[in-house]
C-alpha cells in the first residue's frame, strides 16, 4: 500500500521537467510533488498539479526548459537558452529594495543604481560606456519596492565579458565622493520629474498611508533630506549588507549555455559574502519589517485643478498566496477604460461600462500590486472635479456586486485575455531573464508558461468570487487623491458603501 521509488535528478535540471513524464503513472508521487512545492495554491480545482496537461497548447509544452544551479554559498544561477537566438541578456536580481531600507538611509538602492555606472577601479565612466557601445550592447538597471536589478544585452560571444562588467559595477563602484555629490542634483531633478507625473505621486502617497511606517509605505527614490545627505559610507554599507550571496540571482535567457553560465557566476560572483553578523542584523542600515496594511486616506487639494487624481485599494495578496492567481482574473475582469481609446458601450467590464456610458471619468486602471507578504488591489482613476462623488458612488456599487455576480463568461474571457498577456510578456530575451530572476526571488522556482497556463485553466468562478469576498468584504481601504477633491466622500461613506 505504500510503495518506494527513487528518483535521481541532474543536479542542473528543473525537477519539474524531469519529473513530468511520470507524473500520470504515479499517483503517489503526483500527490507528494502538490504537497510540497513551495507556493502551491489549495483553493478548490486549481490545485490541480501543473503537469497536468488539460487545455496547454503544445507549443508551450515544448518550450525551452530553465535550468537552476544553487551554489553552496547560496548564489543561484538560472538560464534558458533559446534555440536560434544570436543575442542574449544575463542579469543579476538582488532580493533588496527600498522596504529593506531604514526611515535613516531610504533612497540608498536608487543612489546606487545611478552610482554603479559612475566608475570601478577598472573602468572609469567613459571606458565602461565605450565598451559596452563597442560591443553593440546595452546595459540598465531599474530598482523597485523588494528588487534591484542590473542586466546586459549583448551577442552571444560578449556573455563573458557582460557578466565581468555587471561584477565590476555592482561589487566594485568607486562611489567616488565628488561623483556622488553630483549625482545628487540628478536625483533631486529625477524627483522634480516624478513630483510631476500625478499617478506616480499618488501612488507614492497610497503605499504610504496603506503601509503606514513600514518598508513597504517609503518611496524609491527616498525623501529629498535623505538624497542631499547620504554618503560614500552610507552606500558602501548598503552593499555589504544587501548583496549577499543567497539574496542574489544570476538569470541569462537567448543564447546562453548554463555551465558556461555558471562558471563566469562562480568565477565573477564567487566571492560574495554570505550572511550578516549580529552587529550588522541590528544596525541602521537593515530593515526587516513586516509589510502590514492598515489602510487611511491622504487628500492633497487644489483649489485650481479641474481634476482629481485618485486610487482606491484594499489589502491584495502575496506573491505565493492561494488567492493570487483569483486575483489576477479579477483584474482582469474588471479592466480599464481610457476616454480617448473609445470602447465606451461596447466594453465588457461592467465597471468600465458604467464608467464610460455615464461620462464620469477620463480614465480608470485596474492595478494589483504583489509583494512577499501582502499585496495592493485597487484602482486609479482621472475624474472631473464635479463627478467624483457620482464616481465613487459608482465604484463602491461595483466592488460590492463581484462578490456575488461574477459569471462564467466574465471568467473565461478573463482567462483569454490573461493568458495572452502572459505570452506577450515573454516575448523577447530580456523579457524571459526579468521573469526568470523575478520568480527565482518571489517563487524560489520558476514556474513554466505551461504551469502557469494550467493554474489559469483551473480557476473556478467560486475561486474569484472567494477572493473578491476576502479583498472587498467588510474591510478597510487605502485611498490618496489629489486635485479637486471637494466632492469626494468620507473615509466613512465608502468603507460602509463598498462592503
Amino acid at each position: 500500500e505504500c510503495p518506494y521509488y527513487i528518483i535521481v535528478v541532474h543536479p542542473r535540471k528543473n525537477i519539474l521537467s524531469v519529473m513530468s513524464s511520470m507524473l500520470n503513472k504515479l499517483p503517489m508521487i503526483r500527490s507528494l510533488l502538490q504537497r510540497t512545492i513551495p507556493g502551491r495554491r489549495p483553493l478548490s480545482t486549481a490545485a490541480s498539479t501543473a503537469t497536468n496537461t488539460t487545455a496547454v497548447p503544445d507549443y508551450l509544452l515544448s518550450a525551452p526548459a530553465t535550468q537552476i544551479t544553487q551554489f553552496s554559498s547560496g548564489l543561484r544561477v538560472a538560464s534558458e537558452s533559446i534555440p536560434g537566438s544570436k543575442t542574449a541578456t544575463v542579469g543579476v536580481w538582488i532580493d533588496a529594495g527600498s522596504r529593506y531600507e531604514t526611515p535613516a538611509n531610504n533612497g540608498a538602492a536608487h543612489f546606487l543604481e545611478h552610482m554603479a555606472f559612475k566608475g570601478t577601479p577598472r573602468r572609469s565612466q567613459y571606458d565602461l560606456e565605450v565598451e559596452i557601445e563597442n560591443m553593440g550592447g546595452h546595459l540598465n538597471a531599474y530598482t523597485s519596492r523588494e528588487q534591484t536589478v542590473y542586466f546586459a544585452k549583448v551577442f552571444e560571444n560578449d556573455v563573458g565579458r557582460a557578466m565581468d562588467i555587471l561584477a565590476d559595477i555592482l561589487l566594485r563602484s568607486k562611489l567616488d565622493p565628488l561623483a556622488v555629490g553630483r549625482e545628487r542634483s540628478v536625483i533631486l531633478r529625477e524627483m522634480e520629474e516624478v513630483n510631476k507625473n500625478n499617478e506616480e505621486l499618488v501612488l507614492d502617497h497610497l503605499h504610504a498611508t496603506a503601509f503606514q511606517g513600514s518598508g513597504l509605505g517609503r518611496t524609491i527614490l527616498g525623501p529629498e533630506s535623505n538624497i542631499r545627505k547620504l554618503t560614500r559610507d552610507d552606500l558602501r554599507a548598503y552593499i555589504e549588507t544587501h548583496y549577499l550571496a543567497p539574496r542574489m540571482v544570476i538569470a541569462g535567457a537567448g543564447a546562453v549555455d548554463h555551465a558556461k553560465l555558471c562558471d563566469l557566476a562562480e568565477h565573477y560572483f564567487g566571492g560574495l559574502k554570505v550572511e550578516l553578523n549580529k552587529e550588522e542584523i541590528e544596525s541602521d542600515a537593515v530593515c526587516l519589517d513586516e509589510g502590514k496594511f492598515l489602510g487611511g486616506e491622504v487628500r492633497i487639494h487644489f483649489n485650481s485643478d479641474p481634476m482629481a487624481h485618485m486610487a482606491l485599494a484594499f489589502e491584495g495578496a502575496s506573491w505565493t498566496s492561494e488567492y493570487a492567481y483569483p486575483l489576477m482574473l479579477l483584474q482582469t475582469i474588471i479592466g480599464s477604460y481610457d476616454r480617448l481609446s473609445g470602447g465606451g458601450k461596447s466594453l465588457t467590464s461592467q465597471l468600465c461600462y458604467d464608467v464610460a456610458a455615464n461620462e464620469l471619468a477620463n480614465s480608470i486602471s485596474t492595478f494589483n500590486t504583489c509583494y512577499k507578504d501582502t499585496g495592493l488591489f485597487g484602482l486609479y482613476a482621472v475624474v472631473e472635479r464635479e463627478k467624483t462623488h457620482a464616481f465613487m458612488q459608482c465604484i463602491t456599487n461595483n466592488l460590492a456586486q463581484l462578490v456575488n455576480y461574477v459569471t462564467e463568461e466574465d471568467v473565461e474571457r478573463a482567462k483569454i485575455a490573461l493568458k495572452a498577456t502572459m505570452l506577450m510578456g515573454l516575448d523577447g530575451n530580456t523579457n524571459v531573464c526579468e521573469d526568470i530572476g523575478r520568480q527565482l526571488l518571489t517563487y524560489g522556482r520558476r514556474m513554466t508558461p505551461a504551469e502557469i497556463f494550467h493554474r489559469i485553466e483551473e480557476l473556478t468562478v467560486e475561486d474569484v468570487r472567494a477572493a473578491a469576498y476576502k479583498v472587498f468584504h467588510d474591510k478597510d481601504h487605502a485611498m490618496a487623491a489629489i486635485g479637486g477633491l471637494e466632492g469626494l466622500p468620507s473615509y466613512e461613506w465608502i468603507r460602509n458603501n463598498s462592503c
